[in-house]
């Protein structure tokens, strides 16, 4: 198994990329919430509001831990997805690494 080299980050790239990275991750939750509705749909075909939350007492705690487990796992891989392509464009853009 080989490993990349690591890449050098100056601080000028985390500073220059801290508002794009924060642009990225409201535009990812945007599309999280979006998937998660759709998944949502067809998870629970009789749901004709939104996927019930927490304090909503008239859904059974099962239904809730679903709805969350599942809400959590999108939100996850859509914020990787955004946050790695998003450092990956900026590589190009700037020719550094935003991370570490």
């Amino acid at each position: 198994m080989t490993t990349k080299p690591e890449k050098r980050t100056s601080r000028s790239a985390k500073i220059l990329y801290r508002p794009w990275g924060l642009a990225a991750s409201i535009i990812g939750g945007i599309i999280a919430g979006q998937v998660f509705q759709q998944v949502w749909k067809r998870v629970d075909p009789e749901a004709t509001d939104d996927p019930p939350k927490p304090l909503q007492s008239e859904y059974p705690l099962a239904k809730i831990l679903v709805a969350a487990l599942i809400q959590g796992a999108i939100f996850s891989v859509v914020r990787a997805l955004i946050n790695r392509g998003g450092a990956r464009a900026f590589e190009r853009w700037t020719g550094e690494w935003p991370g570490d």
